[in-house]
């Protein structure tokens, strides 16, 4: 068992393993409430977003294998709900993210079209069984008929789309690649909602009509270029809500309405679309428009879901990490 040692000013708790370090304030007052992590799940493929469900499970895509699984967050037991999605062609993309409109549920998938060599489509897929499904927006044919300012040589003519979220009856869509925000409706249509320079937009949150984005930043990815930002939708511009996650890849709200990022950690390769180095992903908290960390030692975090006081983190190698007493 842990122990606290509360004359300190800054108090460390970590676990047995030494994978993750925890941050918590000064206070003997509140040091109870230093957030702890339990790994609750283990063995997904490449995840890279998530939800929760209807029925308050965690549902995570696997790219490489084309498959959803359901999390059980009592027991963290892990069972297949879709399968048969077209799967990753390369060390990206396949099935994303996921959302649920009542209780049917949409997976992204991108990467996966004739320009790798695949005969997919890059879009949303309504899930319509445990192994059937139907595309409703065709998100790639959208991005080659409008290519996006020459910013930078474009190596996927299809885009990179990363994340998704429900809104007014559709999706709204980022694309890490082309730099811009999408509303694709369940009839198909796509449009563009807004265009930034590069930037890399991953993570969507909503609140209200408000959009928050996460911007990873371009290569390198440093800290100061992590941003989370907020517009709505027929905006041409954003404000700046904070800043300092480095390789920012989600954003979520969480009690008291404080504002969470989830950056990937310190990245030091030279290859465009590669993850952060290995355990230097962290959960991060808002104060003053600077992300400050509450979980730090984190492996290549990808997406993180709050309900209430506890988050649920899914990472890149397949972990799922129960973080309690978020502040």
């Amino acid at each position: 068992m842990n122990t606290l040692k509360p004359n300190y000013n800054s108090i460390l708790v970590a676990l047995a393993t030494g994978s993750l370090v925890w941050l918590a304030g000064a206070s003997p007052a509140v040091a109870q409430r230093t957030p702890t992590a339990t790994l609750l799940a283990s063995g997904l493929q490449g995840p890279i977003g998530s939800t929760i469900g209807p029925d308050g499970a965690l549902y995570v895509p696997e790219g490489p294998i084309g498959r959803v699984s359901r999390v059980d967050l009592d027991t963290g037991a892990v069972t297949t709900f879709a399968s048969g999605l077209p799967a990753q062609l390369i060390p990206l993309g396949g099935a994303m993210d996921i959302a649920f409109v009542d209780n049917t549920a949409y997976v992204l998938v991108t990467l996966v079209d004739t320009n790798l060599g695949g005969n997919s489509i890059d879009g949303i897929y309504r899930i319509d069984g445990p192994s059937s499904f139907t595309v409703v927006a065709d998100i790639g044919a959208f991005a080659v008929e409008n290519p996006p300012p020459p910013i930078f040589p474009i190596q996927a003519p299809t885009g990179v789309q990363f994340a998704m979220q429900p809104y007014h009856g559709g999706f709204l869509v980022t694309d890490g690649h082309h730099n811009r925000v999408y509303f694709a409706q369940l009839d198909g249509q796509v449009s563009q909602v807004i265009q930034f320079d590069d930037i890399v937009p991953t993570g969507l949150a909503l609140k209200g009509n408000t959009v928050y984005l996460a911007e990873a930043g371009p290569i390198p990815h440093l800290p100061q270029d992590g941003l989370v930002v907020s517009f709505v939708p027929g905006d041409t511009s954003v404000t700046t809500v904070a800043s300092g996650a480095p390789l920012n890849v989600g954003v979520q709200f969480g009690p008291g309405h404080r504002l969470y990022a989830l950056a990937q950690g310190h990245w030091s390769d030279d290859v465009a679309g590669t993850p952060a180095d290995p355990n230097t992903g962290m959960l991060m908290k808002a104060d003053d428009g600077i992300f400050t960390p509450i979980v730090t030692g984190l492996d290549r975090p990808t997406s993180f879901q709050v309900i209430v006081h506890t988050a649920y983190v899914v990472t890149l190698t397949g972990e799922v990490w129960k973080i309690d007493h978020l502040p």
